[in-house]
């Protein structure tokens, strides 16, 4: 028996906190009664599980995925779009090496972001990375309008106060490291964080006073980019188990 927003994670259909949220919302049904408790524990083999209606694809859960996609400019990280733009999931059905697993990506990138961006069926593992306090570092080149101070530069190493767009909230950021990866009027740095805050690349420049041209992500703990944009290529199975170190490791410093 396990609880069952491990169980619908661990089937491939959202990640735990969304699945969380599925049960709350009175979205999940087990033997037929809705379910909204969150300590609610089922058995796969034996209870019937549904999800808005359809049959939990329990016999998917054994077979894990994990991709590295180079996301391009003008696709959103979602499953689904309601406004009809191409999502991510587009880019893992095309050509003849289509995934057939069902997937969801890691995370995400803004619409106009590229990079690295992991795609898995793994719940458990996408639970813990996704987690803010996970502190798995992701890198980023970052183009920016105009040439900051390195005194500003300093500021947003050691951490500023940031806007979190809701209700007039303000965080302040965790340290960054940042680097100069091309000098130009409008230059690109190489900046490390250690959490993701939604746009938080565009708020600690914009803090400074410069805007964000692009935003390109390279590295995501122990991964590194390495295939084009629109393609996508399987993690080995010891990508898979340095990830899983990576957040070892971070949850043993917290």
């Amino acid at each position: 028996m396990d609880r069952l927003q491990k169980i619908i994670a661990a089937a491939g259909i959202c990640s735990r906190r969304k699945a969380e949220e599925l049960i709350t919302t009175g979205r999940v049904a087990v033997n037929g009664k809705t379910v909204t408790e969150l300590g609610t524990k089922a058995d796969p083999a034996q209870d019937s599980i549904k999800v808005d209606g359809k049959l939990l694809p329990v016999q998917r859960s054994a077979r894990k995925t994990y991709l590295l996609l180079h996301k391009p400019k003008g696709y959103v990280t979602t499953v689904t779009d309601p406004e009809g733009r191409p999502t991510v999931m587009d880019l893992l059905r095309a050509g003849k090496h289509s995934v057939t697993e069902r997937v969801y990506p890691v995370g995400r990138l803004d619409w106009a972001s590229e990079g690295l961006l992991l795609m898995t069926n793994d719940g458990e593992l996408a639970n813990q990375l996704t987690r803010a306090a996970s502190h798995v570092p992701k890198t980023y080149l970052v183009k920016i309008s105009g040439k900051p101070q390195e005194g500003d530069l300093a500021k947003l190493r050691s951490g500023v106060s940031i806007p979190t767009g809701v209700e007039g909230r303000r965080v302040k950021t965790a340290p960054a490291k940042i680097q100069l990866a091309h000098n130009a009027p409008n230059p690109w740095y190489e900046v490390t964080l250690i959490e993701g805050r939604n746009r938080q690349l565009h708020r600690m420049f914009e803090r400074i006073g410069h805007r964000v041209e692009k935003i390109k992500r390279v590295r995501y703990g122990p991964l590194e980019l390495d295939v084009e944009a629109g393609h996508f290529r399987p993690l080995t199975a010891g990508e898979v188990e340095s990830l899983r170190r990576a957040v070892g490791q971070q949850a043993r410093h917290k």
